[in-house]
């Protein structure tokens, strides 16, 4: 699910791609809906390609995202209870106990919350689901 949700270097918030052609993608904005033109030359990452550094190995985003929505129960956080750098740290320690202090940073955290909660709000859910692969035809004999 999150293969299709983007985030776009130089413009805020996420986009979910529409269509893609040779050198652009069409995107739309989970923030305010608007569609965008995203060429090549932006640097474009997938929620679904970026980890979390740990101790031990990236944890996927798709797996923060699931930990977060069964922390919340399925709803936005609600950041007047994490409204400063000490309590956003701990709380993200009650997620991810064992992140790297010295790879992920504040800004890392918030841009993470920030995210879950505009998918919560865009419907969103489901992030840790596979793509459904097509199957092959098969032929009449």
């Amino acid at each position: 699910m999150l293969k299709n949700i983007l985030s776009v270097s130089g413009k805020s918030g996420l986009f979910k791609m529409i269509s893609q052609g040779k050198n652009v993608f069409i995107a739309e904005s989970l923030v305010d809906q608007r569609r965008i033109p995203v060429y090549s030359r932006n640097t474009i990452v997938s929620l679904g390609d970026i980890g979390i550094y740990t101790d031990g190995e990236a944890v996927p985003l798709s797996q923060i995202f699931s930990i977060i929505k069964e922390k919340e129960n399925g709803k936005p956080i609600d950041f007047s209870r994490i409204n400063n750098p000490d309590k956003l740290k701990s709380y993200f320690m009650e997620i991810l106990p064992n992140f790297d202090r010295n790879r992920v940073y504040l800004s890392d955290i918030k841009k993470i919350t920030s995210w879950y909660n505009l998918l919560i709000n865009n419907g969103i859910v489901d992030f840790e689901k596979k793509e459904e692969t097509e199957e092959p035809l098969k032929g009449n004999s």
